[in-house]
C-alpha cells in the first residue's frame, strides 16, 4: 500500500465515522423527542429524520466506492474503467442525498415555520447543494478521465 493513499483512506474512515455515530446515537435520541412532542410536528419530524437515514445509504456507498478508487490508485488501474465506474457512482450517490433533501426541503420549512427558526431552511439547502457539488465535480471528473482513458487507448494503438 502506498503511503498517499492510506491517509486518504484513514480520511474516508474518518469521515464515515461521525454520520455512522448520528445515525446509531443522535437520530434515536431525536426520534424519542419527536415521540414526546406535539403529533402535528411528530410526523414532520419522522419524515425528516426518514430523510435523512436514507440518505445515509447513498453517502456511505459513496465512501465505499471512493475507498474502491484509492484501491485501484495503489494497484495502478487508475485509468481504467473500473475507475471511471466508481467516480459515476459516486455522483449518482450525491445526486440521490440532493434529490432526497429537496424532496423534504417542505418539510424543513414546516418546522421552520413552527419553531421560527429560518436556519433550519438554510441546514436543508446545504443537504441540497453541498452533495450537488459534489456530484458535478465528480462529473467533470469523470469526463476528464473517460477522454484521458480514451487518449491513452489511442496511443496504444499508434504505433
Amino acid at each position: 500500500m502506498k503511503k498517499e493513499t492510506i491517509l486518504l483512506k484513514t480520511a474516508i474512515f474518518f469521515i464515515g465515522l461521525p454520520i455512522l455515530a448520528l445515525c446509531i446515537i443522535i437520530f434515536p435520541i431525536f426520534t424519542k423527542e419527536a415521540a414526546t412532542s406535539s403529533t402535528r410536528i411528530a410526523f414532520i419530524l419522522y419524515g425528516i429524520l426518514t430523510t435523512l437515514y436514507l440518505s445515509a445509504i447513498p453517502f456511505f456507498i459513496a465512501l465505499y466506492q471512493a475507498f474502491k478508487l484509492l484501491t485501484y490508485i495503489d494497484r495502478n488501474e487508475a485509468f481504467s474503467d473500473l475507475s471511471v465506474k466508481a467516480i459515476k457512482n459516486i455522483k449518482n450517490c450525491a445526486g440521490l442525498i440532493s434529490i432526497l433533501h429537496l424532496v423534504c426541503m417542505p418539510l424543513y420549512y414546516i418546522v421552520a415555520e413552527v419553531d421560527d427558526a429560518p436556519g433550519v431552511i438554510i441546514l436543508g439547502m446545504i443537504f441540497i447543494f453541498g452533495p450537488m457539488v459534489v456530484s458535478v465535480f465528480a462529473a467533470v471528473l469523470q469526463k476528464l478521465l473517460q477522454n484521458a482513458i480514451d487518449i491513452k487507448r489511442d496511443n496504444d494503438l499508434t504505433i
